[in-house]
């Protein structure tokens, strides 16, 4: 690989081979490409590493001895670190040029709104009466008192984007946005005490509409501000449906299929979370068919082996002919499905 610096292309014009208005647009296009590539490189994982021992040391993992300094202790510490947070990401953003450092700290900043806002409404009185749950129990605990922290979380970062479009901060809208779906069953039902069945049900809608919605925001953005929303959505959506009983044969087979759609959407997507839960959700439908639908047939096993070895065998065929069987798939799928994929993205 040819390494280049901004001084190569001021020598490319001295020398008459480029023109002094191309240099900065050039420098600028190899730059893109740049951290396109080195999306993984060793000071992002140093950055990440650093953000997540934030977040996980002073937002997540507040102890019960915090509650014993009282409410406006909890509520000036988590204020002051979410300003401090979101003034040094937004200065190393946008005036360091500096923009997955950036991103993370206010991303770390608003990590820290459910702590601030928790401190707040206990501090004016406001915390709904008999929940008597302590902050370290959010994490924890299914409970509609928690709905203040996570509606102020989300509209903290929706605002934190409209200034600093660093995809990350996606993550803990569609966190909070998990963690309200299961904090809203009992108002949605009416009752506070619901069953494991009605839970898995609004999973299911909740994990559907994100899915939804991170597809639209797929089809309309060039940065990857999709991929948490597919991460959660899928969680929630496969994860209520996986553990959804049922005696019916049918309904299990209409589970097969479904995750053997999520396999096709992964490679029409480009998202490898629908083929890792769609490759989990199938080998549990024919885990079910070998122990209890077919557990007397001593064929079965051998058949289901040699199914499982076609499959690598075929998998090997398409690695060394990706790019031929690729345009071959596309060539039979209809024009206004292929049109329906959002753009693909670079790893």
């Amino acid at each position: 690989m040819v390494k280049i610096t901004k001084e190569d292309l001021h020598n490319a014009v001295e020398s008459g081979i480029l023109k002094d208005e191309q240099v900065d647009a050039l420098w600028d296009s190899f730059s893109n490409t740049t951290k396109v590539n080195s999306k993984f490189n060793l000071t992002n994982v140093i950055y990440y590493f650093g953000a997540l021992l934030i977040i996980f040391g002073m937002g997540w993992r507040m102890n019960q001895a915090w509650e014993l300094l009282g409410s406006r202790v909890i509520f000036k510490y988590g204020l002051s670190y979410t300003i401090f947070f979101a003034g040094a990401g937004y200065f190393l953003y946008h005036k360091k040029k500096l923009e997955v450092a950036g991103g993370l700290l206010v991303t770390a900043a608003v990590c820290m709104v459910p702590l601030t806002t928790y401190g707040f409404i206990k501090l004016q009185g406001m915390w709904p009466e008999g929940s008597s749950s302590a902050y370290n129990d959010y994490h924890i605990w299914v409970k509609q008192s928690w709905l203040y922290l996570e509606i102020a979380t989300i509209v903290f970062a929706g605002i934190m984007l409209r200034f600093i479009r660093f995809p990350f901060l996606t993550a803990p809208i569609f966190f909070s946005l998990w963690y309200m779906s299961m904090d809203l069953t009992p108002l949605l039902f009416g009752k506070n005490e619901f069953t494991m069945d009605e839970r898995k049900l609004v999973s299911i809608i909740f994990g559907a509409c994100v899915l939804v919605l991170s597809y639209l925001i797929d089809k309309r953005t060039k940065k990857d501000f999709a991929f948490w929303g597919y991460l959660f959505g899928m969680l929630a959506f496969w994860g209520g449906l996986s553990y959804s009983n049922s005696d019916s044969e049918l309904s299990k087979f209409v589970y097969f299929v479904i995750n053997v759609l999520f396999i096709f959407i992964s490679v029409l997507f480009n998202r490898k979370i629908f083929i890792i839960c769609g490759g989990i959700g199938s080998f549990g439908y024919l885990g079910h068919l070998t122990l209890k639908v077919f557990a007397n047939f001593i064929s079965f096993p051998i058949g289901v082996s040699i199914i499982g070895l076609a499959i690598i065998f075929v998998g090997i065929k398409y690695q060394k002919n990706k790019e031929k069987v690729d345009e071959r798939v596309k060539s039979l799928i209809p024009e206004f499905i292929l049109k329906l994929a959002p753009a693909r993205r670079v790893d």
